[in-house]
């Protein structure tokens, strides 16, 4: 029989994964310690209510969700984290363009 920590930790880590988010990103997002998010994801600890509030804010799901037994990480998770990956290439194509332009004016 599957326990709450168990449920808890593992869709945590899957909803974080679909996200492309490492645990240190995550952790900064909800103002903790990695270590503290990987005893969660570990079934060492188990969150307080407040910490799972923030831990779903972060991951952009209804606290509730943390619980389900059978997750299916929804489609808008896939977009999202697409989404983010695009930004992220044009901001470091723009960055890259700015660098090399910078060091074609110098003499």
């Amino acid at each position: 029989m599957t326990n709450i920590r168990d449920i808890v930790a593992k869709n945590m880590k899957a909803y974080r994964n679909a996200l492309g988010l490492s645990q240190a990103k995550l952790a900064e997002k909800v103002d903790t310690s990695t270590h503290y998010i990987g005893m969660i994801e570990t079934k060492i600890k188990f969150p307080s209510p407040e910490m799972l509030e923030r831990i779903a804010g972060a991951l952009g799901i209804d606290t509730i969700a943390l619980f389900s037994k059978e997750i299916d990480l929804p489609e808008t998770m896939k977009t999202y984290r697409k989404t983010a990956l695009n930004d992220l290439k044009e901001v470091m194509g723009q960055f890259i363009d700015s660098q090399l332009k910078d060091l074609d004016k110098k003499p």
